[in-house]
C-alpha cells in the first residue's frame, strides 16, 4: 500500500468514554475499480489505556498500518497521506462534569458582583428539602468603574415622542432629543455621549471605562496566577466598545484567553450571555492544551504548518469546524453531535417521511435525539448545573450505558450513574473492574466475544472474560441472599438478577425518548428506532416494544455511527447581530441590510477556509418574540416568501409549539446568518 496517493487518506474519530471509534477511507487502487471508489476500514479502540497516551493518536498509527505505513508508538506520525481528520472530543464535556477547568476571573459591571452567582431564580427541584446549587466555574472577581444604559428605541414611530432618532447617515447625529423616562429628562445632547448601538437602540454612556484601573486590576490578577478571564458587561451585546478595551488591556498585560461576553454571545440577556462566557474561559484553555497534544503526535504540527494536515472538529450544533472556531463553548456536545449527523443522514426516508429517534447506547452513557428532516437546534441547555446559551442539538443524555455499574442498594437494583469506564471498564475487561451492563448482557448470551473487538488483557489481544462477569454476579447473589435473609428475593435466581438489571437499565434509557416525543406532543408509536452505538443492539428490541414502536433501523457502522457521521457531516459557520426592532415594513429595509451585512462576513469566512462560492447555501433567520413576551423563537423564511415572510414562518411556528397567537408586534431579538458548505 505504499504506493497510496499523497492527501488521499480521510480519518474521522469519535472519542467516547470508554471506546474510541476511527473510520477511515482511501482510494481504490484496483485497476477494475470504478474511477472514485474508495476502501473503507473501521478501528476501535479503548479510550484510555496504560499501551498509550492518545487514544485518536493510537487509532491514526493503527489506520496508517492497515494501509501499509508502519509508524511506532513512540514516532511522530506522517502527514504527507491523510487529507484530513476529523475529530470530536468529549474532553470539555468531562471537564465540566468532573469541575476540572482552568481556573479564571469575572470582569463585570460595577454594582453586579454577585448576578452570575444569583442567576434566574430558577428552582428546578422546588420541593427539594435539601437542594445543592450548583457552584460559579470562575474563582475570583472584579468589578469595573464603567456603566452604560439604554435610553430608547431609534426607529418605532409609536416609541418617537420619547425616544432618540438618530440620522441614517450619521449614527451620532441626532434627528430628534430624548426627552423620557423621569431622571433623565432633556438630556444636554451637546455634553453626554449618546450613541446607537448595534441592535439600533439608543446607549447613554453613563460612567466611561477607567482603563488605568482596569489595568492594575488585570495586572493583580496576573501576578496572582490568572491566565484566563470572561469579561461581561452591561448591555454589551449591543455596546461591545468597552468589553474590546479590556480585551486589549488584557492581552497586553498576558492573558492567555480571554472570553469577551460581546463577541461569543451577542444578544440580550446578561445572565445568559455572562454564564456561557465563564464556561467559555472555563474549557477552551483544557481543550486546547488537549489539542496541543494531539499536534504533537504528528510530525509537522498543523499549528506551524497548516498545510501539513486539515483538521475538522465537530461542534455541538452538528457541523464541522477548524481550528480557529473550535472553543469550549462549542464543543459542550462534540461527542454525541457526530451521531446525530450519523443516523440523520442514513435513516431519513425523504419520500414516506417518519421521524427518527436516535438511540445512541455507549460504553458510559445513552443519547436519545430526534430527527424529521431537519436537525432539532436549541439555544440554552443545562449540563452539570451550568444554563450554557450556545447553538447545540437537542440531545438527551442519561447515564446508563454498557459501562455502567450494577449494585445493590437498600433492596433495589440500580444500573448506574456510576460507570466503570475504559479503565478499568466492567469485569469482562480483564481488569478486575466493577460488575456492569455489559457483564449482564454478556452472561445472558447477548454479546458473542468472538463478535466483539479483542483489545483486552496485558497484550491488548485477548476476548472479553465471562468467567469474571458469572464470579462477580454470583458473588453479588450470595451477599443478596444474605442481606434479604434466607433465600434471598423470592424465585430470583442468577439469570433473574442479571436480567433484572438490564430491565432497570432500560427503563433509564426509554425515559429520555418519552420527554422527546411524548412530553413534546409527538406519538412515540409513530416513529422509527434507528438503533446504533456499541451497545445499541443488546437493548433496542426491548426497549422498542416497551415503546410501542414496531421498526428499528441498524445500520452497518451502527457500532461507530458516531465517527461515520463525522465523515458526513459538513463544514458550518453561524454568526448573529442583536436587534430591537419591530418586524414591519418600514422596519424591513433596516433588517434586510443587517441580513446582507453578515451574509457577505460569513461567505467570506468559509471562502477563507476554502469553499468555492457556489458550494455556500445561505440559511438567513430571525429570533423573533411576540412583544411582552420572552419567548423567542429562531425562524428561517421560504425560499419563496424571502424576507417578506419571516412573520408569517413565526406565527406558523409559534402556532405548533404553543397551539395559540397573541395579539400583539412581533419583534426581532436577533438577526442569524448560517452557512453550512457542502
Amino acid at each position: 500500500m505504499s504506493s497510496l496517493p499523497d492527501h488521499s487518506l480521510r480519518i474521522s474519530i469519535d472519542r467516547g468514554g470508554t471506546f474510541t471509534d476511527v473510520f477511515a477511507s482511501y482510494p481504490d487502487l484496483n485497476p477494475k475499480a470504478e474511477a472514485g471508489a474508495r476502501r473503507e476500514l473501521v478501528v476501535k479502540l479503548l479510550s484510555v489505556d496504560a499501551a498509550y497516551k492518545d487514544a485518536p493518536i493510537e487509532g491514526i498509527r493503527r489506520v496508517l498500518g492497515k494501509v501499509g505505513i508502519k509508524v511506532g508508538r513512540e514516532e511522530l506520525l506522517p502527514t504527507d497521506k491523510i487529507e484530513y481528520v476529523r475529530l470530536s472530543t468529549t474532553v470539555a464535556t468531562n471537564a465540566l462534569l468532573e469541575r476540572k477547568g482552568e481556573k479564571h476571573a469575572l470582569l463585570i459591571t460595577q454594582g453586579f458582583r454577585d448576578l452570575l452567582s444569583i442567576g434566574n431564580q430558577s428552582r428546578p427541584r422546588i420541593f427539594d428539602l435539601h437542594i445543592k446549587k450548583s457552584q460559579p466555574l470562575y474563582t475570583d472577581v472584579v468589578e469595573v468603574c464603567e456603566r452604560v444604559t439604554l435610553i430608547g428605541f431609534t426607529s418605532d414611530p409609536e416609541q418617537q415622542t420619547h425616544a432618540l432618532v438618530f440620522d441614517d447617515e450619521d449614527a451620532r447625529k441626532v434627528v430628534k432629543p430624548y426627552t423620557g423616562l423621569g431622571a433623565h429628562a432633556e438630556l444636554d445632547i451637546g455634553k453626554e455621549r449618546i450613541v446607537r448601538g448595534i441592535s439600533g437602540e439608543a446607549v447613554h454612556v453613563i460612567t466611561p471605562l477607567d482603563e488605568g484601573q482596569t489595568r492594575r486590576d488585570l495586572e493583580k490578577l496576573y501576578a496572582d496566577g490568572y491566565r484566563s478571564i470572561a469579561v461581561v458587561l452591561a448591555h454589551s451585546y449591543t455596546f461591545p466598545e468597552h468589553e474590546l478595551a479590556i480585551g486589549r488591556i488584557a492581552r497586553e498585560v498576558g492573558f492567555e484567553h480571554v472570553s469577551l461576553s460581546s463577541q461569543l454571545l451577542p444578544m440580550i440577556k446578561m445572565v445568559s450571555r455572562g454564564v456561557s462566557s465563564t464556561a467559555d474561559a472555563y474549557l477552551t484553555p483544557v481543550l486546547g492544551a488537549y489539542l496541543s497534544g494531539f499536534y504533537a503526535g504528528f510530525q509537522s504540527s498543523p499549528e506551524s504548518d497548516k498545510e501539513s494536515l486539515r483538521v475538522e472538529f465537530m461542534g455541538s450544533d452538528g457541523g464541522l469546524l477548524d481550528l480557529s472556531n473550535f472553543s469550549g463553548l462549542k464543543a459542550i456536545l462534540s461527542g454525541p453531535a457526530g451521531g446525530v449527523v450519523g443516523f440523520s443522514l442514513t435513516s431519513w426516508d425523504a419520500q414516506q417521511r417518519d421521524p427518527i429517534i436516535g438511540f445512541d447506547v455507549g460504553g458510559t452513557s445513552t443519547d436519545v435525539s430526534r430527527y424529521d428532516g431537519s436537525y432539532e437546534i436549541v439555544y440554552e441547555t443545562t449540563t452539570a448545573g451550568i444554563s450554557i446559551q450556545s447553538p447545540q442539538l437537542d440531545i438527551n443524555t442519561v447515564a446508563a450505558g454498557g459501562g455502567s455499574c450494577l449494585t445493590f442498594r437498600n433492596g433495589m437494583f440500580h444500573a448506574g450513574p456510576e460507570s466503570a469506564g475504559a479503565h478499568p471498564g466492567p469485569a469482562c475487561y480483564r481488569k478486575n473492574g466493577p460488575l456492569a451492563l455489559t457483564d449482564a448482557n454478556l452472561c445472558l448470551g447477548r454479546l458473542v466475544p468472538k463478535f466483539f473487538p479483542a483489545c483486552f488483557g496485558p497484550h491488548e489481544n485477548e476476548p472479553l472474560d465471562a468467567s469474571a462477569s458469572r464470579g462477580g454476579f454470583e458473588r453479588l447473589l450470595e451477599r443478596i441472599k444474605r442481606e434479604e435473609g434466607g433465600e434471598g428475593i423470592e424465585g430470583m435466581g442468577l439469570d433473574e438478577m442479571m436480567y433484572g438489571f438490564v430491565m432497570v437499565a432500560n427503563e433509564a434509557m426509554a425515559r429520555p425518548i418519552r420527554a422527546l416525543t411524548e412530553a413534546r406532543g409527538f406519538a412515540t408509536a409513530k416513529h422509527v428506532l434507528a438503533s446504533f452505538g456499541g451497545a445499541g443492539g443488546q437493548h433496542a428490541c426491548e426497549i422498542a416494544e416497551s415503546l410501542g414502536i414496531s421498526r428499528i433501523l441498524i445500520h452497518r457502522y451502527s457500532s461507530i455511527l458516531s465517527a461515520y457521521g463525522l465523515a458526513l457531516a459538513e463544514r458550518v459557520y453561524e454568526t448573529q447581530e442583536p436587534s430591537a426592532y419591530v418586524f414591519s415594513p418600514d422596519t424591513l429595509p433596516t433588517i434586510t441590510k443587517q441580513l446582507d451585512k453578515l451574509s457577505a462576513l460569513v461567505q467570506a469566512e468559509l471562502e477563507r477556509q476554502g469553499f468555492p462560492r457556489e458550494r455556500i447555501h445561505l440559511a438567513r433567520r430571525l429570533n423573533m418574540r411576540f412583544d411582552g413576551t420572552d419567548t423567542a423563537l429562531l425562524v428561517t423564511a421560504s425560499d419563496i416568501a424571502g424576507d417578506t415572510g419571516f412573520e408569517e414562518e413565526f406565527k406558523k411556528t409559534y402556532l405548533q409549539e404553543f397551539g395559540f397567537l397573541l395579539d400583539s408586534r412581533v419583534m426581532v431579538d436577533d438577526v442569524n446568518v448560517s452557512v453550512p458548505g457542502d
